[in-house]
């Protein structure tokens, strides 16, 4: 694909992206929680590779490792967020949010809700989501072994992110600010798997040229989880992260 191709690809998935978000948005407006928008956020991730694999005709291998591990990533991850427990605790946090921000900038709830939660959330999955998306556009090289440790490494993180979730679920973790340096991200065994799972999908794709450019993806979840490690309220845990 030349990069005229590859920029309509892209933006393409924002735009869907968007228009879903939109669409939730307006079919949730009744409803008083907002919490299910944290069970929406992996699958948004996901959605752009499965556009992906289907438009463009890239190395069959390299698409469907890039496809099959974010799925395998992101159902789990969504099906524990609606459980009724987590989506309690989000509906309550976004509640609280909403609440705050539509009176500092005189919006209404809904208003709020769309600018602040469901637009946003759109728009960044889309970029976390790049190396699923630009890893599926060139035919060659074929997986070689740097792709194949991505997946190794993907499939690690999947693991050690179920199993810290379920720990976390069990005991939650204690106030973050008892914690410095590397123990701030050993008391979120969930967010080390996600950093494995999306630098693995980094790798898989960065044996392509369109793929390096995605580094922007894992780094930008890099950053967004060392801040949750640092500043997240510890009663967040129960709710998925």
């Amino acid at each position: 694909m030349n990069l005229a191709e590859i920029a309509a690809l892209l933006g393409l998935n924002l735009g869907l992206l968007l228009a879903t978000m939109t669409g939730l948005w307006a079919l949730s407006r009744p409803w008083k929680g907002t919490g299910f928008i944290d069970a929406v956020w992996p699958l948004a991730l996901a959605a752009p590779a499965a556009t992906t694999f289907l438009l463009v005709d890239g190395d069959p291998v390299r698409k469907g490792l890039l496809l099959w591990l974010v799925t395998l990533w992101a159902v789990p991850q969504a099906w524990r967020r609606l459980k009724p427990p987590a989506r309690a605790a989000s509906d309550a946090r976004y509640a609280a949010v909403a609440e705050a921000q539509a009176a500092r900038r005189g919006w209404s709830r809904d208003r709020t809700r769309l600018l602040l939660f469901f637009l946003p959330q759109g728009a960044l999955a889309w970029l976390a989501s790049t190396p699923a998306q630009l890893g599926q556009v060139d035919f060659l090289p074929a997986v070689g072994w740097v792709g194949w440790t991505g997946a190794v490494l993907a499939v690690a993180g999947i693991g050690l992110e179920g199993l810290g979730s379920l720990r976390l679920a069990k005991r939650p973790s204690a106030d973050p600010s008892s914690f410095r340096g590397a123990r701030l991200w050993l008391r979120r065994p969930d967010y080390l798997g996600d950093l494995a799972v999306w630098w693995g999908l980094f790798l898989i794709a960065a044996e392509t040229g369109a793929g390096r450019a995605s580094v922007l993806g894992p780094i930008f979840l890099t950053v967004l989880l060392a801040r949750w490690a640092k500043t997240e309220n510890p009663r967040r845990v129960s709710d998925g992260g």
